[in-house]
């Protein structure tokens, strides 16, 4: 399914450029990517000639059926990983070694080090982060039903909210049913928030009773073969204020207006300003204070992001939400989120569940 040969050759491109001869990967995330290994607690070693998977007996027989092109360095129960490390740089005898430094603690760096004196260490940041912001065709499948699952999801749960029901419940059940359509179950802790509540940009479900609210903001995503999805909406429960009409109207034609400007080789920065000057223009500026979208893949924030301090472009093969919000603090909030796939042509909106508050309204009878 994946070319991951091909997708660790990219990664020792990047490393060989720092003047590198061998990169220490150890962010788990980034050795599923270039291994496919699903498990843990287990660290790559990449060389020209040399590839192999440092990991311990637990996991002998899922890395064979999982990753059987590379080498497997097992420890044992008696042996610390930095050891075993330690010991295969030794016998590699290849200097200097990249190392993921964003992503291993100083101390277990420290523990490393000490174990191969006469190895150099040369720092790099995002490596990883860097090839999986442009996802291939495999991937973006992939993400394509994560997000049908996220949808098809969201709509049985609005057939069945009831006014009794918590906001917790509601956040259970949305992950329950996006278990029973296949998915791996949520790719982050949903957020369903009423009302005022709605104006904390990452509010935790409560037990706010949905009956009690006018509107309620959902924001949640499904996890599917590993790969993440993210969308929000608001939903209302009755006449939505005027106030609340009028922000998600600002939020929607920011959306709008930012979404028509991506294309390949467009500012992220550029982007994300789009839509904060409109919204700016309108007079909530102070009341949108987060970047305007995130790359997304087999985490929930990826590489790259929207934001004033962006200094890259849109690529084709990139995944993004774009997802502007107004918070008016003890009054209400509003966030619209979609996922957008980057063409050779501009963009394509991977999501498609309505947008405006007359779409998405809940009628508890």
């Amino acid at each position: 399914m994946f070319d991951f040969p091909a997708r660790r050759q990219r990664l020792l491109r990047l490393v060989y450029e720092k003047k590198a001869a061998a990169i220490l990967v150890t962010d788990e995330v980034n050795v599923r990517y270039f291994s496919g290994f699903s498990g843990d607690s287990s660290y790559l070693l990449l060389t020209d000639d040399r590839q192999m998977i440092i990991s311990d007996s637990r996991y002998n027989t899922q890395i064979a059926a999982e990753c059987p092109d590379l080498e497997l360095v097992t420890r044992t129960a008696a042996q610390e990983m930095k050891t075993l490390v330690g010991e295969t740089l030794r016998q590699l005898g290849r200097n200097p070694v990249a190392i993921e430094s964003d992503a291993i603690t100083k101390s277990a760096f420290d523990a490393i080090a000490a174990e191969v004196p006469g190895v150099s260490f040369v720092d790099t940041v995002g490596l990883g982060l860097s090839l999986r912001a442009v996802k291939d065709a495999t991937e973006i499948e992939i993400i394509r039903g994560s997000i049908r699952i996220a949808e098809m999801a969201f709509r049985q749960l609005c057939t069945e909210l009831q006014p009794e029901w918590t906001e917790v419940q509601a956040a259970f059940r949305l992950e329950e049913i996006i278990r029973s359509l296949g998915g791996q179950g949520r790719a982050f802790e949903t957020i369903v928030a009423g009302d005022q509540r709605a104006a904390l940009p990452h509010a935790g479900a409560t037990k706010h009773l949905l009956g009690s609210a006018k509107s309620v903001l959902f924001d949640w995503g499904a996890k599917s073969q590993n790969y993440c999805s993210d969308l929000t909406r608001v939903v209302v429960t009755g006449r939505p204020s005027p106030t609340l009409e009028k922000i998600h109207r600002v939020a929607l034609e920011a959306q709008q207006k930012a979404i028509l400007a991506i294309r390949p080789g467009a500012s992220l920065k550029e982007v994300d300003a789009i839509a904060r000057d409109h919204i700016a223009a309108s007079g909530f500026g102070a009341y949108f204070g987060h970047g305007l979208g995130h790359g997304f893949g087999l985490q929930i924030h990826e590489s790259p992001r929207l934001s004033p301090l962006a200094k890259d472009n849109f690529e084709v093969g990139m995944v993004v939400t774009v997802e502007p919000g107004i918070y008016l603090p003890n009054d209400c909030g509003v966030r619209i989120e979609d996922d957008v796939l980057v063409t050779d042509e501009g963009c394509e909106v991977l999501s498609c569940l309505p947008r405006s508050l007359q779409d998405n309204p809940i009628d508890f009878g």
